[in-house]
C-alpha cells in the first residue's frame, strides 16, 4: 500500500478527509435532537442511535492506518453500515413522533450524501488507482 495523503498538524491523516469531517457534523447535529428525547429512551434509542453515531466517525478514523486496501475497505463498510444504523434510528424517532418530517427529510438527505461518499471511497480502495497513487 502506498502513502495515501498528507497528515493534519498533529499526525492524523483521517482529520483531513471530508467523509470524516461531514461525519462529525452529522453525529453533532443529531446528538442536539437526542437531547429532546424522552428520558424513557436515554438507555434505549438514544443510547443506541448515539452508538451508531460514534461507529460511523470512529471507523472512518480506525480505517487509516490499517495495513492493507482490503483491511481499509471494512472499516469504511463498517461505517457506512453504522450509518445505515443511524438511519433505521430516525426511522424509529419518526414513528415515535420524537422528530418531525421535516427534521427526518434533513437527516435522510444529509446520510444519503455520507453515504455515496462512503461508498465511492470503498469502490476507490477496490480499484487500480488506489495502488498507484495518494488518498484525497
Amino acid at each position: 500500500m502506498t502513502e495515501r495523503k498528507k497528515v493534519d498538524e498533529y499526525g492524523f491523516r483521517f482529520r483531513e478527509w471530508d467523509v470524516y469531517t461531514d461525519s462529525r457534523l452529522f453525529r453533532n447535529k443529531i446528538n442536539e435532537i437526542l437531547k429532546s428525547y424522552p428520558k424513557s429512551e436515554i438507555y434505549a434509542l438514544t443510547d443506541q442511535t448515539k452508538r451508531a453515531l460514534n461507529s460511523i466517525v470512529l471507523n472512518i478514523a480506525e480505517s487509516t492506518n490499517k495495513s492493507t486496501d482490503k483491511d481499509m475497505r471494512l472499516y469504511i463498510n463498517r461505517a457506512h453500515c453504522s450509518l445505515d444504523e443511524v438511519v433505521s434510528c430516525l426511522d424509529c424517532a419518526l414513528d415515535d413522533g420524537y422528530i418531525s418530517e421535516v427534521q427526518h427529510s434533513e437527516f435522510l438527505e444529509e446520510a444519503r450524501s455520507l453515504a455515496k461518499r462512503l461508498r465511492k471511497f470503498t469502490g476507490y480502495l477496490s480499484s487500480p488507482a488506489s495502488k498507484s497513487s495518494s488518498l484525497s
